[in-house]
């Protein structure tokens, strides 16, 4: 993987508090809902896990969640949360090639994440590291915006995304190679502000669509958000499920 500097020690310890928007009952509930939905009674695996955000309170539901994560120091925050390992196992990994046992009805990654492989070939992999872990009927759930270049006027570079009293964050874009960078100012509560930045490659929705099918994986479903409502030409992001035939690589014995 190309970006094995993220998320170190200090980042990983304030990930719950800068992220708290995203813990929000409007915006997780639905998250989990999609997600309980479709994995029914399970097991469930989620690629880049993170500090549990999603993992945890699917679990809740009674389905068996496990997890890769390319950072420990994220591992160990969701260890806080979840002391022991037989109920939430994590493999630290990239999502790209890091396999966990068994076979899965639900594979997701969820806030953008597919987006932290920088390049197309280790986006292809992670499907196919997808597809490699689904049991036949199962399904592959990304949740990804959309690359917010459509609002570039001439000369332009960037575009925010958030402009609050509290954060201003902004992405660039490399039109060529897909390279991007989010770039956040948070104002500490002193008046002084912090920035930080991380690098992504984005994806249209129909580069996703044909690495799924380079993965043997069907499209299912798209939707503009986790409460399902349609996703149109103006959508700024999309849930997708991409289902794995009855016959397909999850079908097939696989040693590891």
């Amino acid at each position: 993987m190309t970006t094995p500097h993220l998320w170190g020690e200090q980042a990983a310890q304030g990930y719950d508090r800068t992220s708290a928007e995203m813990f929000a009952p409007h915006v997780l509930t639905p998250t989990v809902e999609f997600l309980a939905q479709l994995a029914g009674t399970g097991p469930a695996l989620e690629f880049a896990i993170g500090t549990g955000r999603v993992a945890i309170p699917l679990s809740a539901r009674g389905i068996a969640v496990s997890g890769i994560e390319l950072s420990q120091h994220m591992v160990n925050q969701l260890r806080r949360k979840v002391p022991l390992a037989d109920d939430l196992p994590v493999v630290v990994g990239d999502m790209a090639t890091a396999t966990v046992p068994g076979r899965f009805s639900l594979v997701y990654v969820v806030c953008n994440s597919i987006g932290n492989l920088r390049t197309q070939d280790e986006q292809v992999e992670c499907f196919r590291n997808a597809a490699r872990h689904l049991s036949p009927g199962g399904r592959f759930v990304v949740e990804l915006w959309v690359p917010g270049i459509r609002r570039f006027p001439p000369g332009q570079s960037a575009v925010p995304f958030e402009v609050t009293d509290r954060h201003v964050g902004f992405d660039t874009y490399d039109m060529v190679t897909q390279q991007g960078t989010s770039h956040h100012y948070r104002r500490r509560d002193d008046g002084s502000a912090r920035y930080g930045a991380s690098n992504f490659r984005y994806i249209w929705p129909a580069e996703c669509d044909l690495m799924a099918r380079l993965a043997g994986l069907e499209l299912e479903r798209r939707v503009a958000d986790w409460d399902g409502s349609p996703f149109t030409s103006d959508s700024e992001k999309h849930v997708s499920v991409w289902r794995m035939p009855s016959t397909g690589p999850g079908s097939e014995t696989d040693e590891r």
